[in-house]
């Protein structure tokens, strides 16, 4: 029971919370104990504590791995509030910053160091940490948005595929691979390829009962847009997405235009109005974001009252993390999506316009298809999502448009026989 004690008071003392969610605590106890984890947990249910907590409670340092330049900032900077002793070590330092960096770490001073995969896998920073494992210790490994190692997944990084090095070079150091979007072949390759064959899986449930899904054609979208955020989210912060840079900042201009606190957000501006952008949308209320997806991975902004979509995702893995950026306090929010054949035009050419294999390309219009049948189906959309990642829904859910205004449909069997 010590260790349940001090993770508690962790909680409480450093972190605030008074109470751990779901299965924080299982997981927290089982990782601090020295077990390897496989985490599937919701956007917004409470990731980081995870890790983060048995790091602490653990001797020597948390190495945290992950993909996401701006989330290891945020997450530092959250981390040093509190008084925790963390860095992060990425392609945006400086050599002069990631020097002092590294001699903090080299003298024992930090109790979590967020890297990015491609440093952590150079052999100067493996032979780094052999010697930080002898001297200090290492207190786990964290594998962050673990989704990445999979070629199946929505979001492939090959660099990720050589983290198995870690098992093999420090197995006495407990590993926990965190995802919040990951479908069963994607769960198996996690398993597999970060040989976490022994690791306990924690899955919590993907429902968000809080959000309310809407599907509609598109009309006139700028419209339809006007209309949705006037009757329903006068002064609220939210996210729209489109698929291109050009009608991100085309559409943000136009909702300044109307009055609307609009700004843009893409990988193509330059990182200071990016950076200044993003910090806005974070510190005040009422702003909306107007993005690609190069925004929100790691956006922990929790009265996020609604996530449009403009275009289609790409994949029902995409549209659940973006929609998931919803709502994250509990209360009620707003996932609305128009969409119209086109969308599926221009993601089709876009797909085979590129020079990805073959194999690869049929894997991402399966996606696609996937994701057109939820846009067109008539049943309660969050069943349609929780069957997509292999949950079931216990009923209709009373929170999207098909439940709350359901469409006329009828049984066409004995008419297609007739026919």
């Amino acid at each position: 029971m010590q260790e349940n004690t001090a993770a508690q008071q962790l909680l409480e003392q450093t972190f605030g919370y008074s109470a751990f969610r779901g299965e924080q605590e299982a997981i927290v106890n089982h990782v601090a104990g020295g077990g390897d984890a496989l985490v599937l947990m919701p956007t917004g249910g409470g990731k980081s504590l995870c890790y983060q907590i048995p790091a602490l409670l653990r001797p020597g340092v948390g190495i945290i791995v992950s993909p996401l330049i701006a989330l290891m900032q945020d997450q530092v900077d959250a981390l040093r509030q509190l008084g925790i002793n963390a860095a992060f070590l990425n392609s945006s330092l400086d050599v002069e910053t990631a020097r002092s960096v590294y001699q903090a770490l080299m003298r024992g001073e930090l109790k979590v160091l967020y890297v990015a995969p491609e440093r952590l896998m150079t052999p100067n920073f493996l032979s780094t940490l052999h010697e930080i494992q002898q001297r200090f210790g290492i207190a786990l490994f964290a594998i962050d948005e673990a989704h990445c190692v999979s070629q199946w997944g929505h979001d492939f990084r090959p660099e990720y595929r050589q983290l198995t090095v870690l098992h093999q070079e420090f197995p006495a150091v407990p590993r926990i691979a965190l995802t919040a979007t990951a479908d069963t072949p994607t769960r198996s390759e996690i398993v597999e390829r970060l040989n976490l064959e022994d690791a306990r899986q924690f899955i919590s449930s993907f429902d968000r009962p809080n959000i309310r899904y809407r599907v509609a054609l598109k009309n006139n979208a700028r419209k339809q847009l006007l209309n949705f955020l006037e009757s329903e989210h006068a002064n609220d912060a939210g996210i729209i997405y489109c698929l291109s840079r050009r009608k991100v900042e085309e559409t943000a201009a136009w909702l300044k235009e109307q009055g609307w606190d609009a700004l843009p957000y893409h990988a193509g501006l330059d990182a200071s109005v990016r950076q200044a952008n993003q910090q806005r949308f974070l510190r005040e209320e009422g702003v909306i974001m107007v993005a690609t997806v190069a925004f929100g991975m790691g956006i922990d902004k929790p009265n996020v009252r609604f996530v449009v979509h403009l275009d289609l995702p790409k994949s029902m893995e995409g549209y659940y993390q973006e929609t998931g950026r919803a709502g994250r306090d509990g209360l009620d929010a707003n996932a609305w999506m128009v969409y119209g054949l086109g969308d599926l035009v221009s993601m089709r050419q876009l797909l085979d316009g590129s020079d990805t294999p073959e194999e690869r390309k049929r894997l991402e219009r399966q996606k696609l298809d996937a994701l057109l049948g939820y846009c067109e189906s008539t049943a309660c959309r969050h069943q349609g999502i929780l069957r997509y990642f292999g949950e079931q829904h216990p009923g209709n859910c009373g929170q999207c448009d098909n439940c709350l205004n359901p469409v006329d449909t009828w049984n066409g069997t004995e008419a297609a026989r007739m026919a």
